[in-house]
């Protein structure tokens, strides 16, 4: 096999490695610096210095599900439950709005008291008010009709974490009542209805393997999405895996790089759970190849209920703060704050 630095070269030429070239640059930090670099020299090439904001709307943390990681799973009885109704979280998109912001995740548990003609108003009232946003959704698995109502509704992009595209590890993460076959029916359903598709992994998951971590690089290469979310393993209190140790920032960094590689297009966030793993966190995420951060604009007394993980950063914020301080980061390493729509190259 080729040596390292040979092989993030040939990645940077060809977008391709073998599975286990792939595992080998993960392997070691030797090269992290020049493979940093290659994936900066891609990311500018394709989007220049501009770094796409997306303000984050978290508008329910009620959750039917008992994920083993996540701190709003059904089961944490020790999780004080919000839900925003769907005039409040029009208000809020209204507010991120006049605040600048173009593009509006709107992101929750998988909360089955919000029906989907509630999801299919707050999406067209949004897009009605501001025709020239995006909205985002990431409220887990639905059926394809579901998918395709909120897409007619005007959606333009999806958010699923896919989490492990090792059908074993899934079981090692989830309940048995939860399906990997589903999770991955659900992304492909979909790209194939048209919206902009992400999926993504934690890194540093109790069970999971460099071997893993190669799967899923392979799966995305293939499936070819639009977004992509990588960021480390951080434990909740009050779940199974909360005396689990973090995940490797190093490692997610590493990765972030191959993924920017791999996808030169891809809308690659430097993660909020980055961020809160270390101080300058988002700001590495983009020196390694990122092009987007996800200011929150959830009500600030919302923010510290909606703890997926312990110690997330920008809880007490408001957005307009928040804005200006993601603004003055990015200012501060050569990097320029945009709050446009900020679409896959594909899509403008």
């Amino acid at each position: 096999m080729a040596d390292i630095k040979e092989l993030i070269d040939r990645l940077y030429e060809t977008a391709s490695l073998t599975p286990d070239e792939l595992k080998a640059v993960l392997s070691t930090d030797e090269y992290d610096e020049y493979l940093h670099e290659k994936a900066r020299e891609v990311a500018v090439r394709t989007f220049g210095k501009d770094i796409y904001l997306r303000g984050i709307i978290e508008f329910s943390n009620y959750c039917k599900n008992d994920c083993y990681y996540c701190g709003i799973r059904a089961g944490n009885t020790h999780c004080e439950r919000y839900r925003m109704t769907v005039d409040d979280i029009i208000r809020c998109a209204d507010s991120g709005y006049e605040t600048g912001f173009r593009t509006f995740v709107l992101q929750s548990g998988e909360d089955l008291t919000y029906k989907t003609e509630d999801i299919c108003r707050m999406v067209r009232t949004i897009k009605e008010n501001h025709p020239d946003c995006a909205v985002t959704l990431s409220i887990g698995e639905k059926s394809r009709e579901e998918y395709q109502a909120y897409f007619d509704a005007g959606c333009d992009r999806y958010l699923l974490r896919h989490e492990t595209y090792n059908s074993e590890h899934y079981k090692m993460l989830h309940p048995n009542k939860m399906s990997w076959l589903n999770r991955i029916r659900c992304l492909h359903d979909l790209k194939d209805i048209g919206y902009q598709t992400g999926c993504g992994i934690m890194v540093g998951t109790p069970g999971q393997t460099l071997d893993h971590i190669v799967e899923d690089l392979v799966f995305m290469k293939e499936f070819d999405p639009h977004m992509i979310g990588i960021g480390p393993f951080l434990p909740a209190a009050n779940t199974p895996f909360a005396d689990c140790p973090r995940g490797d920032t190093e490692l997610t960094l590493r990765l972030l790089s191959v993924i920017r590689l791999m996808l030169p297009k891809v809308l690659l966030p430097a993660t909020t759970a980055l961020g809160s793993a270390e101080a300058n966190g988002r700001e590495k995420g983009v020196l390694a190849g990122a092009n987007v951060i996800m200011p929150n604009l959830s009500p600030v007394e919302n923010r510290g209920k909606y703890q997926l993980y312990d110690g997330k950063i920008c809880i007490s914020d408001d957005a307009a703060l928040c804005s200006r301080c993601i603004t003055a980061r990015l200012a501060s390493i050569g990097y320029r704050a945009v709050t446009g729509r900020g679409d896959h190259p594909d899509y403008c």
